[in-house]
């Protein structure tokens, strides 16, 4: 039974979702403070939060269980990622379910500041009828900067052109195709800052995004521009931006984002009569908190029962519709880095990996996840998984590396990695069978067909008469059944290396017996 904490307000549908499953069991506990929170979080398997709950080291540190954190929206700066990537605690967010709310909010807050539509709305409440004074401007024939052109600034694009308007847009990570697509130019930030006449904020909160809107930027821009804030109120240098509007460099600006919030009194944008300003309205419509709050139950649950896993942050790949092709050539790289480690005679310190076919290909980076984790389970402390095996190889001094000619092996599909370590290395390869089955098909120079499951006796013997017999009587007297023996050799009278399937696990006497035995080099029993 998972345990899942909701400790903010998500809505209705999401709890309903939640409580429907009869494998979890949901506590709703909103306005803990930090230090109840940490002295709660140990037991929950999940926690979702919105923006309200700081989820802080400390508080990671205490969540021993702790698989899943759901943020219901769109931004994580109250969530120590790095901190959950540490410990392999995925981090997932629903970036859809609210874009078009902030969109439709970029949208208002233009038409308001370039209209005066807050302002005159004062005065005509006042009972003054002052027409002449707020004349405005067209977006129309305008044109639009967007920074941070991912799903948000896109739908921003798409609403612009429906005005008129011409639109530029800069990010470092989308390609010209996708700008073209839209009818969108991509431009670097300085052009951006000289040729628009509005700019449009759509960046995440992040180190190298915290202040990037100084009086240095400023300056850059077009003189009379209007800048929209409805993304994050770290990404302005706020007194820069109110003594802008103040001297006119800045003509207007709409501000739905704070750096502290609610701002405080002094905040030197409140009060500005060229700011229209709302309490971080963005994702605040009814088809947003219901969409959001659904969005996030579902994907909480898919992620605990490992059917799924939507709009993860700090997974070290892309998870996007195909993850559930990518898990079962996950479960057999983890499989292929268990037994890499458990057979290699030293630390580990280079690992090669291949991966060949037309599925398989496009999973390289899950795959590399997944064999990383199998091959740290048990040489690190801590839950070890995919999140956060790539991070801790990195910090071990495991370096990784795509080669090609891994493995000798010709299959579809295949997966194969090749481990160093200081005065020799191992190849070794694998395959899905009707695309669900895991088979390790090559181990060293041994060609084989062995099932990678359950109880594995792992055998590397001389190749003499006898061995089978001997081997089959031990375990015999034992009570133990052979489920599946797969034999592999290079050429006669030289060694030959087994992977033996059985039913139950054989004794320690057992399995000292066998060691015993001549004929045995070495012998491993291990559980996948």
């Amino acid at each position: 039974m998972f345990r899942i904490l909701v400790s903010d307000d998500i809505g209705a549908h999401g709890i309903d979702i939640l409580q429907a499953a009869d494998d979890a069991e949901i506590d709703v506990r909103t306005g803990l403070s930090p230090g109840e929170l940490v002295a709660t979080i140990g037991d929950y398997d999940a926690l979702i939060v919105r923006s309200a709950t700081n989820v802080t080291d400390t508080m990671l540190e205490a969540a021993k269980r702790l698989k899943i954190i759901g943020r219901a929206g769109m931004g994580v700066d109250n969530i120590d990622v790095g901190a959950a990537t540490q410990r392999g605690v995925i981090v997932m967010n629903t970036p859809s379910a609210n874009s078009v709310a902030t969109a439709e909010q970029t949208m208002a807050l233009m038409l308001a500041a370039t209209r005066h539509t807050a302002v005159a709305h004062r005065t005509l409440a006042e009972g003054r009828w002052e027409r002449n004074k707020y004349a405005g401007t067209e977006l129309s024939g305008k044109t639009l900067g967007i920074v941070g052109f991912g799903r948000i600034g896109r739908l921003v694009a798409t609403r612009a052109l429906a005005f008129d308007m011409t639109v530029i847009a800069f990010d470092p990570y989308v390609s010209e195709e996708v700008a073209q697509d839209t009818n969108v130019t991509l431009v670097n930030l300085d052009d951006l800052y000289a040729q628009a006449d509005y700019i449009t904020l759509h960046v995440p909160a992040a180190a190298d995004t915290d202040n990037m809107i100084t009086a240095e930027a400023i300056s850059a821009m077009k003189d009379g521009v209007v800048i929209i804030n409805a993304a994050r109120g770290t990404l302005i240098e706020e007194s820069a931006l109110a003594e802008a509007l103040t001297s006119g460099k800045v003509r207007a600006a709409g501000i739905d984002v704070y750096r502290s919030e609610p701002p405080s009194p002094d905040n030197p944008l409140i009060g500005l009569p060229n700011v229209v300003h709302t309490p971080h309205l963005g994702a605040s419509t009814a088809e947003a908190q219901r969409d959001v709050s659904a969005q996030i139950g579902e994907q909480i649950l898919d992620a605990l029962r490992g059917t799924d896993v939507r709009n993860p942050v700090n997974l070290p790949f892309e998870a996007g519709p195909d993850f559930a092709t990518a898990m079962p050539y996950m479960a057999l790289a983890d499989k292929l880095g268990i037994l890499q480690f458990h057979m290699a005679p030293a630390p580990i310190r280079r690992v090669e990996i291949e991966v060949k076919g037309d599925v398989a290909e496009k999973l390289t980076r899950p795959i590399a996840a997944a064999l990383l984790a199998g091959l740290l389970r048990n040489h690190l402390a801590g839950d070890i998984n995919y999140v956060n095996a790539p991070l801790l190889a990195q910090q071990h001094g495991i370096t990784v590396s795509q080669a090609k000619g891994v493995a000798a092996a010709d299959y579809t599909n295949l997966v194969s990695c090749r481990v160093h370590w200081e005065d020799g290395s191992r190849a070794m390869a694998g395959v899905l069978f009707g695309g669900s089955e895991p088979r390790l098909v090559q181990v060293s120079h041994y060609h084989m067909d062995v099932d990678p499951s359950g109880l594995l006796l792992i055998m590397l013997n001389k190749d003499v008469p006898g061995v089978i017999g001997m081997v089959g009587t031990t375990l015999g007297k034992f009570g133990v059944n052979i489920a599946e023996w797969r034999l592999g050799r290079s050429e006669p009278g030289t060694e030959a290396l087994s992977f033996i399937n059985l039913d139950a696990e054989p004794p320690e006497e057992a399995l000292a017996a066998l060691r015993s035995e001549a004929a045995i080099v070495k012998l491993l029993l291990l559980r996948l």
